[in-house]
């Protein structure tokens, strides 16, 4: 496989796990939204110079006709999501910091993208300040377990809880308050969920 361009790793990402969630390929207007690009043409010519580099085939007249080449088995690195804002999706390329080359069957799901931790709100489950959570994304959100939660340009981990239009993100630390949400009068994105902690040690090197 000829070398990517960030960009075009970025939707080769977005191709894997959109498959694998939804078990069929994205449509070029839903890439384009997902990346924050202008228009499905851009989603279109970065498509065609996947196809050109040999990563995907195209099957001309019909929206989702892409398919992975069986040559992808060989893992692709997994984006560490910095600064994230508001209004941008979170896997945009500008949030992105860098990509680790980690085996995805340390987690179970498979994660999207990690996200480094500030603060020690959530302590007393295991995940300190500076570590990468791993995180899926998924729309089946259930009480109690642990988030990315999105509230405009910021991004917190908590633990979730949901009573109708009440939300609650819940600190695992004494120390802090949980932060109540009226999904009413106050919009929030769930951006994943934790499935996985890696930390480093002395010399600076990731471990589960």
């Amino acid at each position: 496989m000829k070398e990517l361009t960030p960009r075009q790793q970025q939707v080769l990402e977005l191709l894997r796990s959109f498959i694998e969630e939804r078990g069929m390929p994205p449509t070029r207007a839903e890439i384009a939204k997902a990346l924050g690009f202008r228009s499905a043409n851009a989603a279109e010519d970065h498509l065609r110079a996947l196809e050109r580099k040999g990563v995907i085939d195209l099957c001309r007249g019909t929206s989702r006709g892409i398919r992975l080449r069986d040559s992808l088995r060989v893992q692709m690195g997994i984006p560490l999501v910095g600064r994230v804002a508001a209004g941008r999706p979170i896997l945009a390329e500008e949030h992105i910091e860098t990509r680790y080359q980690i085996d995805p069957a340390l987690f179970s799901p498979r994660p999207h993208y990690l996200l480094q931790v500030k603060g020690m709100s959530m302590k007393d489950a295991g995940i300190l300040d500076g570590d990468l959570v791993a995180v899926h994304r998924t729309p089946d959100i259930r009480n109690r377990q642990i988030v990315v939660a999105r509230l405009d340009d910021e991004v917190t981990v908590k633990r979730y809880r949901q009573v109708g239009k009440q939300v609650w993100l819940l600190p695992e630390n004494a120390d802090f308050e949980p932060i109540e949400i009226d999904l009413s009068e106050q919009a929030m994105v769930i951006e994943g969920v934790v499935v996985g902690v890696l930390r480093r040690d002395a010399n600076g090197k990731l471990h589960g």
